[in-house]
């Protein structure tokens, strides 16, 4: 029982809510550090962040394969429904659903978002994730943004935040965002898949332990941490 969730490269991961999975943001196939592939993965819901290849990555293959709901924002339900997934649900900034085994409010990022083949994707968009009188907060690719001081204010336990620099926020802007969310753990994401966002995290993991008062959980692709 509770809650577990396992990284498997970039900004893709794997949540088991009481039995329930759950995928974010399965960029899988083409995922250098993924540790699975695509056929290897259940999931009951797929959250999607925004419509960029690398997170976008393998939901149509998995969706039909699963039959899981695609709760992602308006544009990329059309989208996903003219390539052959049925099972979706739109979510805006603010709005909040109940799905049963978890909650889900969106919430905004700044970033962009287009799908491969050119297709408007949409706002770019982070979500709260609510279960077991737990909140986790999945930022997205987003730069740095005074309002996560709000979404802080829902009492965040664990945050997973971007550190790769370069198309999101870095490691200095990361331990801003921290000092603004007040998360009790942080997750980093969206570094090392290509060495343009190649970063220290073991120095990352150090100056969040010494600067801020939350804990770091630095998973390899394919490992697993348990939100007690």
């Amino acid at each position: 029982m509770g809650i577990n969730f396992t990284w498997l490269g970039h900004s893709a991961f794997s949540l088991n809510i009481n039995s329930h999975p759950i995928l974010i943001d399965p960029f899988l196939q083409d995922n250098p550090l993924a540790p699975v592939k695509p056929d290897d993965v259940e999931a009951e819901i797929i959250f999607l962040s925004h419509a960029h290849g690398d997170h976008l990555g393998d939901t149509v293959a998995i969706a039909q394969r699963t039959g899981a709901k695609v709760v992602c924002n308006f544009e990329m339900t059309n989208w996903l429904q003219k390539n052959g997934v049925e099972n979706v649900q739109p979510q805006q900034p603010g709005g909040g659903v109940d799905y049963d085994f978890v909650h889900a409010k969106w919430t905004v990022a700044h970033h962009s978002s287009s799908f491969p083949d050119g297709t408007y994707g949409g706002q770019p968009n982070g979500f709260i994730l609510t279960a077991d009188d737990k909140k986790i907060y999945f930022a997205g690719d987003t730069s740095l943004f005074s309002d996560m001081q709000l979404i802080g204010n829902e009492g965040i336990d664990v945050a997973f935040l971007p550190i790769g620099d370069l198309f999101t926020m870095g490691i200095d802007d990361s331990l801003r965002a921290i000092e603004f969310i007040k998360p009790k753990f942080v997750v980093p994401m969206h570094y090392n898949t290509w060495p343009p966002i190649v970063q220290d995290v073991a120095s990352w993991a150090q100056r969040v332990n010494s600067n801020t008062s939350a804990q770091p959980i630095v998973l390899d692709p394919g490992g697993t941490h348990t939100i007690a």
